[in-house]
């Protein structure tokens, strides 16, 4: 099944940034708006790969750190 998702893409001096709202850690830049549109592609295809790995593993996440939050480690 093939999903469609919004991206918000700026040109922030001589770079795009973009990202997906609706993918939280759907980010990235380019030189060109297709390259951004190519990496978001790419960043989501990633991610949601993922969040179907850890659904079929039973693994539910709540024993994983966000990313960008320090560990500690007991």
């Amino acid at each position: 099944m093939e999903q469609t998702f919004e991206a918000t893409i700026e040109k922030r001096d001589k770079w795009y940034i973009g990202w997906v709202d609706a993918v939280p850690g759907a980010f990235s830049q380019g030189k060109t708006v297709k390259e951004v549109e190519e990496n978001l592609k790419e960043a989501v295809q990633l991610i949601l790969e993922s969040h179907r790995e850890l659904r079929d593993t039973g693994t539910s996440g709540e024993n994983i750190p966000p990313v960008g939050y320090p560990v500690s480690q007991s």
